[in-house]
This record gives C-alpha cells, sequence and structure tokens, in this order.
C-alpha cells in the first residue's frame, strides 16, 4: 500500500469513526437529555400502530364469458379513536361525538377515564365523509385514522374456498388461514405489508424486505363461476332445509380439466361477519379435510376395473344369491334378496352389493387395487387447497376377500368428496386421472401472467371400457333412476347413486339408523362438459341417496345444460 492508499484508508476511517460519533450524541440526547420532551410530544401526535393497514393481492371469481369479479379484496375506511390523557372535557366530547356515531355512554366514560390510556378505539371502519366531519370538529384528544382490511364481496359465497385472513400478534403479520388464503399465501402476500413501521428502523432492521419485493406476488383468478356457485349453494340450502343433514355438500367440475366450477358445503361462515363464529371446526372445508365411505357410487369404478382386466365383459352374467359369507362375516343386497342369474347392467341398474363384490373377487385382489390405486384412491387429489386428507383404504393392503367385496361397494374404504369425484372423473374423461384444482390463473405485480397447468395422467383404462360403463350409466338414468323420469330427451346423462352405513367409531360396527348419501353424474355423457358429485350425512327421514339427491342433482345439470348453452347430443 503506498502513501497516498494509506492517506485514504486513514481519511475514511476517521470520517467513520466522527459520523458514529455524532449519531452516538444524537441519541444519547434524545434518549436521554430530552426524552421526556419526545416522549409527550408523541403521546400528542401518536396514532395507532397501523398493523391493520396492510396490502395484500386480490382473488377473484370467473364468469363464464370471461369476466372476473372480486371475490377477496381490500376495504378501506377509517378509526375513530381517542387519547385520554388529552381529553379536556369527556361529557362535551361524547356529547359532539353522539352525534355521529352510536356510542353506549359507560362505555365511552370508562375508556375516557383510563389513566394510562392512550389510544382507546370508538369505531371502526367509518367512511371518509364521516371521518372528516369528526376530524373537522377540532376535538382535542380525539383522532382519525385511515384503517384497510379485507373484504369478501360475496359474504358467504364459497367461503370455505376463499378461506380467511388472521393477524399475528407476536409479529403483527397477516397471513391466510385456510382455503385459498392460505394456500397462496406467500402470492398473496405483499413486499412489505402487514404493519406501519418507521422507515429508518426498517432500513437498519429489515434491509432485505425494504430493498426486494416478490417476483411471484400477484392477484388469483379461480375458475369459480360466481353465477354457477350461487346456483349450487342455493340448491344445497334447499337439500338442506328438506332433509336437516349434519353436512351437506356439492362439487361441479371440468372432468377433464379438473377446473372447478364451483364447490360448497354446508353449514358455512360469512368471512365478513367473523365475530359471530361459535366455533372454528366451521371454517375447515369437509369436501377436502374429510373423508367417508361413500356407498355405492364407488360400483361404476369395480365394473371398469372388472370389464378392463377382463375378468368379465359385458355379456357376463352372474348368479345373485343375495347374500354371501366370507371369512366368516355376511354381506348382502340392500334388500336381501336373490335375483338369480343376471347380467352385468343389472349391478348398475339395481345398485346390487353381492354383484360388485363377485365381479371384484373375481378380478383378484392384486388387480383389483392396482386399478383403484390407478384411479387415484389411494393418495391425496393434489387440490390446491390446505390440509386435504388422505384416504382411508388400509383394508386394501393385505386385503382378504371380505375386505375386496365391501371395498367394491364403497364400504370399508373412506375417501374425500374431492378424491371421490377425482376418481369418478376416470369414466367421465375416456379414462385419464386429472387434478382438480381451483386457481386456473395468477396475474403477478410484475405484469406477467402464469397460465395454471392442467394436469393429468392416463389412460388408466382402455377406451372401450370407458365406453362400456358409460352406457351403462347412461341405461341406469334413462330406465332405472326414478323410474326413468330423469331421461332428457335431448341429452344423455350418466349417473349413479349411493348409500352407505355410517360407522360408529365409539361402539365399533356401523350405526342401524345413519346413512350417507352421494350422488354423482356427468353429462352430456359422451363428451362431458361437467361432473357433479353431491353427499348427506345423515339426513333425516329417508333412507337411500335416490331419495334425497335425485331431485337437487336434475336441477344442477338442467341449470348447466341451459346456462351454458350446451350443444345436444341426441
Amino acid at each position: 500500500m503506498n502513501s497516498k492508499q494509506r492517506f485514504r484508508a486513514r481519511f475514511i476511517g476517521i470520517g467513520i469513526l466522527l459520523i458514529a460519533g455524532v449519531l452516538t450524541s444524537s441519541l444519547y440526547s434524545t434518549s436521554i437529555i430530552h426524552g421526556q420532551e419526545y416522549k409527550g410530544k408523541a403521546q400528542s401526535q401518536y396514532v395507532k400502530p397501523q398493523t391493520s393497514l396492510f396490502a395484500r393481492n386480490s382473488i377473484y371469481f370467473s364468469a363464464k364469458d370471461g369476466t372476473q369479479s372480486a371475490a377477496a379484496s381490500v376495504g378501506s375506511g377509517y378509526t375513530i379513536f381517542i387519547n385520554p390523557k388529552l381529553l379536556v372535557d369527556s361529557k362535551v366530547v361524547y356529547e359532539a361525538l353522539s352525534n355521529y356515531l352510536t356510542l353506549d355512554r359507560g362505555v365511552f366514560m370508562s375508556k375516557a377515564n383510563k389513566p394510562n390510556g392512550l389510544y382507546e378505539v370508538l369505531a371502526n371502519k367509518i367512511d371518509e365523509k364521516m371521518a372528516l366531519s369528526i376530524q373537522g370538529l377540532g376535538l382535542k384528544g380525539v383522532g382519525v385514522a385511515q384503517e384497510t382490511w379485507r373484504v369478501y364481496p360475496g359474504g358467504s359465497l364459497a367461503s370455505h374456498e376463499l378461506g380467511i385472513i388472521g393477524e399475528s400478534v407476536a409479529s403483527s403479520s397477516v397471513s391466510g388461514r385456510y382455503g385459498l388464503e392460505r394456500y397462496y399465501n406467500d402470492i398473496l402476500v405483499r413486499s412489505g405489508s402487514g404493519s406501519s413501521v418507521n422507515i429508518f428502523a426498517q432500513l437498519f432492521s429489515e434491509i432485505g424486505s425494504v430493498f426486494s419485493s416478490s417476483v411471484d406476488s400477484g392477484d388469483l383468478v379461480t375458475s369459480i363461476e360466481p353465477t354457477v356457485q350461487t346456483y349450487l349453494e342455493k340448491v344445497l340450502s334447499q337439500a338442506q332445509l328438506v332433509w336437516n343433514p349434519d353436512e351437506i355438500g356439492g362439487i361441479i367440475m371440468d372432468p377433464n380439466t379438473g377446473l372447478i366450477y364451483a364447490m360448497a358445503s354446508h353449514p358455512t361462515f360469512d368471512p365478513n361477519d367473523l365475530k359471530s363464529i361459535k366455533s372454528v371446526s366451521i371454517f375447515s372445508n369437509p369436501l377436502v379435510e374429510n373423508v367417508y365411505e361413500m356407498g355405492s357410487i364407488m360400483k361404476p369404478l369395480t365394473m371398469a376395473t372388472a370389464l378392463d382386466s377382463g375378468a368379465v365383459d359385458i355379456d357376463s352374467t352372474y348368479d345373485d344369491l343375495g347374500c354371501l359369507t366370507l371369512n366368516e362375516k355376511k354381506i348382502c343386497n340392500f334388500d336381501k334378496k336373490a335375483r338369480g342369474v343376471i347380467p352385468m347392467q343389472q349391478i348398475l341398474s339395481q345398485s346390487l352389493n353381492i354383484g360388485a363384490a363377485t365381479i371384484a373377487l373375481k378380478t383378484g385382489a392384486k388387480d383389483f387395487t392396482k386399478y383403484f390405486s390407478s384411479f387415484g384412491l389411494g393418495g391425496k387429489s393434489g387440490i390446491d387447497l390446505p390440509n386435504e386428507a388422505m384416504p382411508l383404504t388400509d383394508n386394501l393392503k393385505n386385503p382378504q376377500d371380505i375386505d375386496i367385496a365391501t371395498a367394491s361397494y364403497g364400504q370399508g374404504i373412506a375417501v374425500s368428496p374431492l378424491g371421490m369425484i377425482r376418481a369418478l372423473s376416470v369414466i367421465a374423461s375416456g379414462g385419464y386421472v386429472v387434478t382438480p384444482h381451483l386457481v386456473k390463473q395468477i396475474n403477478h405485480t410484475d405484469d406477467s401472467i402464469k397460465k395454471v397447468d392442467t394436469k393429468r395422467t392416463g389412460p388408466v383404462l382402455k377406451p372401450e371400457t370407458v365406453d362400456e360403463v358409460k352406457r351403462m350409466l347412461v341405461s341406469v338414468v334413462d330406465i332405472s333412476l326414478a323410474q326413468g323420469k330423469l331421461k332428457k330427451e335431448h341429452y344423455t346423462m350418466a349417473a349413479k347413486t349411493g348409500t352407505a352405513a355410517i360407522a360408529d367409531h365409539v361402539n365399533g360396527g356401523y350405526y342401524s339408523d345413519q346413512w350417507l348419501h352421494s350422488f354423482f353424474g356427468f353429462f352430456p355423457a359422451y363428451n362431458p362438459k361437467f361432473i357433479v358429485f353431491l353427499y348427506q350425512k345423515h339426513p333425516k327421514g329417508a333412507q337411500y341417496a335416490s331419495e334425497t339427491l335425485t331431485k337437487p342433482f336434475d336441477e344442477l345439470a338442467t341449470f348447466l345444460l341451459n346456462y351454458y348453452n350446451v350443444p345436444w347430443d341426441r
């Protein structure tokens, strides 16, 4: 190092020491010598810590014409507060504010007389006109502060899917707690949002967050169609009033892409009014987070397995004895009646447990388990919602004959409604397994747009197998279901009902008077645009799903065909 370099180094070092000395002296003067003076000024100017002032990206619904409408956005308004230490005459202030706000006198006086109070909220979410009027009164000790909050314009519409946000007291940060708000939290969060802090402090303590922004941040555009979602929730509400189930829910999906047009369950909630919630359990989404033994809607998959493996063909017959004893356990048809020698079609048309068990056992445990796994029944669906439940299919790992038999008609194994519609979409989609999803596009804050890819694998069934099962399910609707009353003149409809006994987890076995009803259908059957799944847990006053869910399905199918102006297919 030469003499000039040494001089520069010494000069810079001395400069740094001088700056450090000035800063130290300034800090000492501010905090020690003039501490009480500045504290008083701060109290007179203090506005609430703006932890509610945050910027969060939006979530949108998508109408059938591509129009987007806000599902979750940010609202803004004002908070009215008082600093008790600065109030001159509490009674005068109360009388003045009462002309603008609905105030309880006792509550106001309690806040106004707090000896150590600096910030007491009187009202939230006040509009700008009123806030400016109050500010214009010039009342000492009365403050007006801007605030922002999460708004869900649709109220309870798709509330389980959208989710809610929550604030961490420790970090004063806001994050998603359920639904899309949680699953896509990192994308919905805007860098630096969640609290209002001193920029000088932030420069030294959170340098990274000040000078960087998340390139992944953006708005979510969902596939939820608001009119379809509204209609689904209306149909579910009507069915709930009639049958009073413990739970009821439904999903409407494109079986070819996995895009979800609507999904809903009851009971539900309004994310704008969380104070009225009595139990946090209502925030959980049973369509994704709960598993159920689904009953006879599993039989089309059993039939597809037997046909595709070559265990039977469409012209095969079997001798239906009404009941079977396997591994010392007895299983029967729903009415315990024998049918004699009958064709494959009747297994679906009459929903015969013994028929499903017979063809499953003929398929063999190894192939039966392999096919059911290929339909996605052995794992999660991959839906972009949190807390998806794993299916309970342990009975198929080392199965006895009784395990294969009961699984063939939807007992002994449990899956989520989301997992079930995914598996049944294999038939509707031509043999492919899709990944259900709600978000179809992300509009990044840097103006880039990311389309969410459709994910599907397969085929896992031969084309001829799919065609045969579709024809069988169309026959179920045209001839058997509701004595053929659901048959539509210009559309082919494929559908199947399911009724399952509900397990008694306390005493073991199954309840004798509690049932899970399920229903699925897709249409037009040979080029399906929609697949619909419905379920009810413990409806009152009816044993079979055909009694409780046939009408809701027909209403939804008729609405969708008309709303989307689907071309006739017959």
